[in-house]
């Protein structure tokens, strides 16, 4: 039993080494077409790029058994709003953009310092918070997110702050809420279980089916945005 489970975590250690040579690729291939495409509207320039992130989870899909499951698309507001998702994985960076597309992401400023990665990231206008600093990532927050919202983007958000092993999750803070409310848009919340197939702990990754729930979107005109929040963290508590 010993030798059988050392040859499948082997053979698990090439299936990742092969994804990540592939996801490589296919990230500077994204960051060459955003440089060659930049004059280009930002829907536009999204729109090519979410491709290489659809690339990227087929990528997974062959090299690493992972497949995806979505419930809920129909749940999708016509218009932009605030997506409010839990926090497990790298996954969520790749699959959530091209899922609500278009899309800006709110991340910590460090992830913007990352070689090729962090670069395709600013020219998708992620919205990088410095969380040294809580009040002025809340006032960058309502500031860019409202623009980004206004030119027709939806805002994604893990209220979490940190990557949370599931199915715990852990404290929800009130900024995309807060957001939701100022601008005048719903919130939508999202719940999904990657953590259990691309662990934010390890690089290895391992085959299964990841879930993904959309739950109804919410009035941000009923309540306020701790009400709002704690009625979002409970539809995602029970959603899987």
């Amino acid at each position: 039993m010993g030798i059988i489970k050392g040859m499948k975590k082997i053979w698990q250690g090439i299936r990742a080494f092969v994804f990540y040579i592939g996801l490589v690729v296919l990230v500077l291939l994204m960051l060459l077409v955003l440089c060659l495409l930049g004059f280009l509207p930002f829907h536009y320039r999204q729109l090519c790029v979410t491709s290489g992130n659809r690339l990227v989870m087929l990528w997974l899909r062959l090299t690493c058994g992972v497949k995806i499951r979505v419930r809920g698309l129909d749940n999708i507001p016509s218009t932009a709003c605030v997506v409010l998702s839990n926090h497990q994985s790298t996954w969520e960076t790749f699959f959530l953009q091209f899922l609500f597309v278009p899309a800006s992401v709110i991340l910590k400023r460090e992830l913007l310092w990352i070689p090729f990665f962090g670069w395709g990231l600013y020219f998708m206008r992620a919205i990088a918070i410095k969380r040294s600093n809580p009040g002025g990532a809340i006032r960058q927050v309502l500031k860019q997110g409202k623009q980004r919202l206004a030119q027709g983007s939806n805002v994604i958000i893990f209220p979490e702050g940190t990557r949370i092993r599931g199915p715990e999750l852990g404290t929800f803070m009130t900024s995309g809420a807060a957001l939701a409310k100022s601008a005048g848009v719903q919130l939508l919340p999202v719940r999904h279980d990657a953590g259990h197939c691309w662990p934010a702990t390890s690089w290895l990754k391992t085959p299964g089916t990841i879930n993904l729930a959309i739950g109804p979107a919410i009035d941000s005109a009923r309540g306020n945005p701790r009400e709002l929040t704690e009625q979002a963290r409970q539809w995602i508590a029970n959603a899987l």
